[in-house]
């Protein structure tokens, strides 16, 4: 973090609204040339500040109209089961996310599904017939008041 000038985090915060934007625009707001932009920006991806600049969709226009967090209770506390809780997200494509835990709950999965029927399938018949799974408690979104994946950046 220290490596980080006024201006790269000024460009961070830029990058993070839209990362598409032209190195010409950016030059502009940001009082710099684009081949100064460009440099940093290469600079901040090579440090690894910037991992990607996926694009974001929309779930609704997909047709994805329940999403929600499910907590998972493993049947034991092993690096096998992490294991196999790591296949089972990678191989599941409904969850988005997902998160180790302390607490009661060892994993919580954000998951988007097309409809309470199709949730209902994700949990009854890949989750709770998991080996590793021992209970799972759900949670649907019923209005998502602020979805950001801007991170807070040093003022």
């Amino acid at each position: 973090m220290n490596s980080l000038d006024p201006k790269d985090i000024k460009l961070l915060a830029r990058l993070q609204r839209d990362g598409q934007t032209s190195a010409q625009d950016l030059a502009e707001d940001l009082g710099m040339s684009a081949s100064q932009i460009s440099r940093r920006r290469q600079r901040l991806e090579a440090e690894g500040y910037i991992m990607g600049t996926p694009c974001r969709l929309n779930p609704a226009r997909l047709g994805l109209t329940v999403q929600a967090f499910i907590q998972v209770e493993t049947r034991a506390q092993s690096n096998g089961t992490h294991q196999s809780i790591k296949r089972l997200v990678a191989t599941t494509p409904e969850i988005v996310a997902a998160w180790t835990l302390t607490g009661e709950a060892d994993y919580i999965f954000r998951v988007y599904c097309l409809d309470l029927s199709a949730l209902n399938r994700l949990v009854q018949e890949v989750l709770l017939p998991h080996d590793s799974i021992g209970r799972v408690h759900s949670q649907i979104v019923m209005d998502q008041v602020k979805d950001d994946t801007a991170l807070p950046l040093p003022r």
